[in-house]
């Protein structure tokens, strides 16, 4: 492949950093990338010295993009969680439409429900809907929330007090997650792949927990008792405010509403896709698998068991 191919979010963010990933993935295999970074940093000099051309630019800036794209057939984009996805898309969209691309992996959320569960998962809906019409070989990676941003909401409390403090119910309902590690492989799978893929969407749900059982998970690693300590929507919300955007509030305070929602669990009968085995031949990160993998991120009390 004579064409780098594009990566927005290159240089990564707190959690998943999907972008980052999937640029040391394509570059392994000595595929040339494209790494567009919204800053110049200690990360950005990372990527050039794995081999990525380094582009700065903005994705709510149409020059900067137009700029990114030019020459390029195959892009990866992604859009943190806070406000502009609907601008960056359309932007985003314009600009691949001008340059001809044949294939544009979108990040995007697991759909299904009747309803939209929050505004930023509408978003999404409508911002598949840009890319579909927009005519960019557009294929869609529906994923649910990542092991990493349970991680983020939880290791905190973890370290210091042995519970997980979240809105969650009575500990029975299920969570659909998913390892950012396995959404970049199948991006970047689906992006050095010789052909364009045949489907334009594609389900990645890694684990399907319940809230006792991601708690018993983490007990198991840890080696020590968790426990789960159910709370109001209001008191999570006042206890992240200030830490989380407003946006990304928002976005979370109606995926928890859905989670426990009887209407959620009559409507979505989901299981474990089969997608990241299929198309990348290696099996799901399971839960376990990350929260060993990343037991130190839970701070000095599991680093001293």
């Amino acid at each position: 492949m004579s064409e780098p191919i594009l990566v927005t979010g290159a240089a990564g963010g707190s959690q998943g950093s999907t972008g980052r990933r999937i640029t040391a993935l394509l570059l392994e295999r000595s595929i040339p990338v494209r790494a567009f970074v919204h800053k110049l940093d200690a990360r950005s000099d990372a990527l050039r010295e794995l081999g990525a051309e380094v582009v700065r630019g903005d994705l709510l800036d149409p020059d900067s993009v137009r700029a990114a794209l030019r020459g390029i057939k195959r892009a990866y984009f992604t859009y943190s969680v806070t406000d502009g996805l609907l601008e960056a898309t359309t932007i985003f969209a314009m600009a691949a439409r001008e340059v001809e691309t044949e294939l544009v992996v979108n990040n995007s959320q697991l759909q299904g429900a009747r309803k939209a569960p929050s505004f930023r998962n509408m978003q999404h809906r409508l911002a598949d809907h840009i890319f579909d019409w927009s005519e960019v070989g557009a294929v869609h990676l529906h994923a649910p929330p990542y092991y990493e941003n349970l991680q983020a909401l939880v290791r905190k409390s973890v370290a210091e007090q042995s519970a997980v403090f979240l809105p969650w119910g009575d500990g029975s309902a299920s969570i659909s997650l998913v390892g950012a590690e396995d959404v970049s492989r199948v991006a970047a799978t689906l992006l050095a792949a010789s052909e364009t893929p045949s489907a334009s969407s594609y389900d990645l749900i890694g684990a399907i927990p319940t809230v006792r059982e991601i708690v018993d998970t983490l007990s198991t690693v840890l080696q020590y008792p968790i426990r789960y300590v159910g709370i109001t929507d209001e008191q999570w919300v006042e206890a992240m405010r200030g830490h989380i955007n407003p946006h990304a509030l928002d976005h979370l305070s109606h995926l928890w509403r859905y989670f426990r929602s009887t209407e959620r669990r009559s409507e979505e009968a989901r299981d474990v896709t089969d997608t990241i085995l299929t198309l990348t031949g290696s099996r799901a990160q399971t839960l376990e698998d990350f929260f060993r993998a990343d037991r130190a991120e839970f701070g000095s009390v599991a680093a001293a068991i």
